[in-house]
């Protein structure tokens, strides 16, 4: 099942209320998922800054984990810090080589996570409905010019915060997944992977596609490079929206076995697994069509 959506501003205007959109779309795709839901928001920052979303733990001690990873977070210029449910949110001084930030922050505790660094990218995650997504985090307040999200109905994996979805593709900034469908050679990728060095921090088959990308985007692929990639390496089905700090798009798997819907004006791209998902929440009077098999289409920020 699981429900994906995403919208992205074609105009000029990089303050749209681009959570409130993301918001309404997944409530009308609730009952796809009723797991989980999160969003990967893209905004923008102070020049020369990165935001951390940092996920605690899944221990009582909140509080006491918070200071910690503040402590270390100051190591790298870290300021502005906010607290909210298990997240801690940060700005630290931008850096080329994110290893040294995301061992130190993590070596916290072996539950603390690094939910998603960016120059533009934050990724919030709730379990249960995205009514709790938007009580823990107000979403619907954060502006900026395009996003995706996903409402989670677990089929293999745990219902946890880190096996919800987006998926930040682990230490390559601003890039987020969100994906319906079964990566079937998910195991053999990650073996390949993990003998690289990479680490896997959900049993989850969809983080695999961020890591996917995350390797392609270094090797010099582009985003509608990188997304061809996909159809080619990755086995079984998947419907996935991917974003980046440039560019925001999707691909169909070869035999289109997961639905997907876009519609496209002037104005904006709306991207959604049910047509429901777009009426509900975005008014007017435009056409949405069916993404095809093997179907990549990117649009660049």
């Amino acid at each position: 099942m699981c429900g994906i959506v995403g919208y992205f501003d074609k105009t000029t205007a990089n303050q749209t209320a681009v959570g409130e959109r993301l918001l309404k779309m997944l409530e009308a795709l609730a009952c796809r998922g009723p797991d989980s839901a999160g969003v990967a928001m893209f905004g923008s920052l102070p020049p020369r800054h990165l935001v951390a979303q940092v996920k605690l733990g899944d221990s009582d001690n909140l509080a006491e984990r918070a200071q910690l990873v503040t402590e270390l977070a100051k190591e790298f210029g870290g300021e502005e810090f906010s607290r909210a449910d298990a997240y801690l949110r940060f700005l630290f001084k931008e850096v080329d080589n994110l290893k040294p930030f995301l061992s130190k922050i993590e070596s916290a505790g072996h539950d603390v996570e690094v939910v998603s660094v960016g120059r533009r990218l934050e990724i919030v995650k709730e379990v249960g409905s995205p009514g709790r997504l938007e009580k823990a985090f107000q979403v619907s307040k954060f502006q900026g010019k395009y996003g995706i999200g996903h409402t989670r109905l677990s089929t293999e994996s745990v219902v946890d915060l880190s096996h919800s979805q987006p998926f930040w593709g682990h230490g390559y900034a601003d890039l987020a997944i969100v994906h319906n469908g079964h990566i079937t050679n998910y195991h053999q990728l990650r073996r390949i992977y993990e003998q690289r060095g990479v680490r896997f921090y959900t049993e989850n088959d969809s983080e695999i596609v961020a890591t996917f990308l995350a390797d392609k985007l270094r090797q010099g692929k582009d985003l509608e490079a990188a997304l061809h990639s996909m159809i080619i390496e990755l086995d079984g089905s998947f419907s996935c929206l991917v974003a980046t700090d440039k560019a925001f798009g999707f691909v169909k798997d070869p035999f289109s076995f997961k639905p997907l819907l876009f519609a496209e004006t002037d104005q904006f791209v709306a991207v959604a697994t049910e047509e429901v998902a777009l009426r509900g929440a975005i008014p007017g009077n435009y056409s949405a069509r069916e993404a095809q098999a093997r179907e990549v289409k990117v649009w660049q920020t």
